[in-house]
């Protein structure tokens, strides 16, 4: 990538943010050389690692490589045969527990083939996730690589979040995992060995210890005399305390008093008053101790060169695990970077498609960002960007620019889910002011100057940027310039963005095919930018109305307008007309949407009411239907007990055999009536089903049995909406027929089309078993069940819930306390079901 470009977009700042989030050195060391690549598969991988370590992060928390360091210097000095000193000990004993963790942490569960030690498996599990990798990209390829919007239609997405049935096995870091080496016996040995990075441990070997209690007996010795020596020079001292010369234990003795004790003179002080003697008693522990401590040291390097003879052999492994150790942090870094900015991994695309979906430039802070949506690559690959200064349209160039050398880092880019990103082979930017006075360039020079490098090498897999192109010199002979550079970047397949000010690039987008105009949103009346971006329309410079606004008196503002040539001038007043156009219409569609929204909202409130507008009739059906069962019920036994009082009166009188015949006349005619449904349902008259409608025809609809008036034509799958009194609903042509206006005996016959079906009140159990349900699918079964039981007459029923945890039969009581048709409600006896069910009175 061009290193100009790279400066001119600011992607050195974003890895400046990218290195904070780095916890080791050499993930720091990563992070500052990440440059953007051009490989689309090495793109497309490195942005799955980010996804799969931000993934980690959301699940199990993120992960320290703090400890993770280069050991160059010492390994070479180990290979030479040279044993590591303590602190470089130490060092290799907490980089191989840092190790240790990112193994434990990278592990998926007991079967996850993580942390293999040997090449061989190492290379079956990379070939596994390749192979995996591949299917995989095959699979997407045919399900998910082709979104449904336009925009995006034909285009490769490498994420495949939203498939949960085809979930990877091994994600894009698990190689890096699955390749470290704990090496947990040289780190258990070590530690065992090392304290700190001063410090060895007493027991890191027997003859060690050995040494490390004699030397504490001698001094114990020592000490002893040194006490009773104090005891018996007091009137010699200087202080009654022992001190540490020359690393021998001496006594503070007064000068005038010493040739009084005998021993070796090692100091004195200051002022010449105290002489600090060993005692000649004393000089044999002291001598001890010396031949101690050199055994000691001894020992220790036996100890160091042990250890590393146990590390010399892995010095490979090692630093294998340094490297691995290393781009995990580095690939955490991006991953902490893209949680930091709210960002998503683009969809790459080899077509040379952007579409950036509510893009937030990253160096802009969020509470004064704006996002902006743009595209360019598929009708149009060249886009001329135009309107007032400070409008957002340098913004808008870096954007793209900078989201590009993101993407093509492996770093996400923040914007919404689904943005498209192409891999360029190379990104150039001719952005700011080129003006340089060591070379004695003017801005126009400097600019040109770089934009005659940009012509040379750019190519169709080429991005080309240009801020204000043409500017710096005579506005019509720039303006010509700036036509012939696209024209040629266009002829060559360059993508390609320009922002300018010039009316001529803005004909010129409106009149060449491939090429399209856009322009950044302007306030007039507020005086300030909207930063939206849009395309399809050129945008104007407004001078003249920010004049105006700022107080520039109309004669001036009218003598300028004179200046002007009048087919600008009627361009310009084009382009007023259109943006006043294109806010209105925006406004319509915005109370379109609102209509819509209202008009959905109203529909569904309609659709509740004609439901429970349904319920209430057929429960007033049912009513009435068990209402007369009871009558017919009540007539039969009143007949069946008269006619029994009469034969027993009449047996003896001899018609007791007529009456017993007339009363089986009225027991078949009751069982036949029985046998009839309670409602009669009439057949649909076929010579009446409707041919022609019109609006305002008189209908009955079979499935409500309601008449009612057409308010809409049929439509191409037969539907068709019916005003039904207050209610309007949509009804098939199939359930419809044409009527009279004059009310006929067949409208009555219909009334109870739906009493047949209503039948099976009469036959309700009397429990309804809510086990496995939830409190809510509970309490809704309930609520059509217990007005059933109550329009069956039944005194009560038996509602089993089970045990459980107790939560369903608290929602159930708490559902039954709020019901008014309920007299009693509790649990059942002991032996009829105890606490797992609850028996309801009406």
């Amino acid at each position: 990538m061009d290193n100009k470009t790279i400066q001119a977009l600011e992607y050195n700042k974003i890895l400046e943010l990218l290195k904070k989030y780095a916890t080791c050195e050499p993930g720091k060391t990563l992070c500052e050389k990440l440059k953007p690549s051009s490989d689309f598969r090495e793109v497309v991988q490195s942005q799955k690692e980010t996804s799969a370590a931000l993934d980690r992060i959301r699940i199990k928390g993120s992960l320290n490589f703090g400890n993770v360091r280069y050991f160059g210097e010492s390994f070479k000095r180990l290979a030479l045969g040279s044993p590591l000193n303590i602190p470089e000990l130490m060092h290799i004993r907490l980089f191989l527990e840092n190790t240790s963790q990112a193994y434990n942490y990278g592990k998926h569960n007991d079967n996850h083939p993580a942390g293999c030690h040997d090449k061989n498996a190492y290379d079956t599990i990379k070939d596994t996730y390749v192979t995996t990798s591949k299917t995989k990209e095959k699979k997407t390829n045919k399900s998910n690589n082709y979104n449904s919007d336009t925009a995006d239609k034909g285009y490769y997405k490498t994420n495949n979040t939203d498939n949960t049935d085809d979930i990877e096995e091994f994600d894009a870091i698990d190689i890096y995992f699955s390749s470290l080496k704990p090496l947990t016996q040289i780190k258990n040995e070590i530690a065992r060995c090392i304290l700190s990075e001063t410090e060895i441990s007493d027991n890191a070997s027997p003859r060690l210890f050995e040494l490390v209690k004699q030397h504490k007996n001698v001094q114990s010795k020592m000490h002893t005399v040194l006490q009773s020596l104090l005891e018996s020079h007091k009137e010699y001292l200087m202080d009654s305390i022992i001190t540490m010369k020359d690393g021998a234990y001496c006594l503070p003795i007064r000068a005038d008093f010493k040739n009084k004790v005998s021993g070796i003179v090692h100091d004195h002080s200051a002022s010449g008053s105290t002489i600090f003697i060993e005692p000649m008693a004393v000089i044999r522990f002291n001598n001890e101790l010396r031949e101690i401590e050199i055994e000691k040291q001894q020992e220790i390097d036996n100890i160091l060169e042990d250890l590393s003879s146990l590390i010399r052999p892995y010095i490979d492994d090692i630093n294998e695990n340094i490297k691995n150790m290393a781009h995990l942090d580095f690939v955490y870094a991006k991953a902490h970077l893209s949680d930091a900015m709210s960002a998503s991994m683009p969809v790459f695309n080899d077509r040379f498609y952007i579409n950036i979906k509510e893009g937030r430039h990253p160096l802009i802070p969020d509470n004064i960002v704006v996002p902006i949506n743009i595209s360019i690559g598929d009708d149009y690959s060249l886009l001329v960007i135009t309107g007032p200064n400070t409008g957002g349209k340098t913004v808008s160039l870096k954007t793209v620019g900078l989201f590009t050398l993101m993407g093509q880092s492996g770093l996400h880019i923040p914007a919404f889910e689904g943005s498209s990103l192409p891999v360029f082979k190379n990104v150039y930017a001719d952005i700011g002011d080129e003006q340089s006075i060591e070379q004695s360039l003017s801005t126009f020079s400097g600019h040109m100057k770089n934009i005659v490098d940009i012509i040379k090498k750019s190519d169709r897999s080429s991005l080309c940027l240009f801020d204000e192109l043409g500017a710096g010199t005579d506005p019509a002979e720039g303006a010509a310039l700036a036509i012939a550079l696209l024209s040629h970047l266009h002829k060559k397949g360059a993508t390609v963005l320009a922002t300018s000010h010039y009316s001529e690039l803005k004909i010129f987008a409106l009149n060449t095919p491939g090429i399209e105009n856009a322009c950044c949103e302007f306030n007039v009346e507020t005086l300030r930018p909207t930063y939206r971006i849009i395309i399809g329309i050129p945008g104007k410079s407004n001078a003249f109305a920010i004049s105006r606004k700022l107080g520039l008196p109309e004669y001036i503002i009218d003598e300028a307008k004179k200046n002007i040539e009048d087919e600008n001038m009627s361009f310009e007043e084009i382009l007023t007309k259109i943006e006043h156009d294109r806010f209105v219409i925006e406004n319509e569609k915005k109370e379109i949407n609102n209509y819509k929204a209202e008009i959905e909202k109203l529909k569904q409130t309609y659709e509740k009411k004609n439901s429970r507008i349904q319920e209430i009739r057929e429960n007033i059906l049912e009513k009435a239907r068990l209402e007369a069962e009871n009558i017919l019920r009540l007539a039969k036994e009143t007949a069946d007990t008269t006619i029994n009082n009469i034969n027993k009166l009449t047996s003896a009188k001899g018609i007791g055999s007529e009456l017993e015949k007339e009363r089986e006349k009225l027991r078949e005619s009751l069982k036949k009536l029985e046998k009839k449904p309670a409602l009669k349902i009439s057949k649909r008259n076929s010579a009446k089903k409707p041919k022609h409608l019109r609006c305002g025809d008189s209908v009955y609809v079979h499935s409500m049995n309601l008449k009612g008036t057409v308010s809409s034509l049929p439509n191409d799958k037969g539907k068709l909406y019916v005003q039904m009194g207050i209610l309007r609903s949509q009804v098939s042509l199939d359930d419809i027929e044409l009527i009279d206006d004059t009310p006929s005996d067949n409208v009555k016959v219909y009334a109870g089309s739906k009493g047949a079906s209503l039948m099976k009140a009469g036959h309700i159990s009397p429990e309804i078993n809510v086990i496995g349900m939830n409190v809510d699918e509970a309490c809704s079964a309930l609520d059509k069940y217990l007005d059933d039981a109550l329009l069956s007459h039944l005194k009560y029923v038996r509602i089993i819930h089970g045990r459980g945890t107790g939560a369903l039969q608290k929602g159930i009581h708490a559902y039954l306390k709020k019901q008014p048709y309920i007299k009693s409600y509790h649990l059942a006896e002991y032996d009829d079901g105890g606490n797992a069910v609850t028996i309801v009175n009406f």
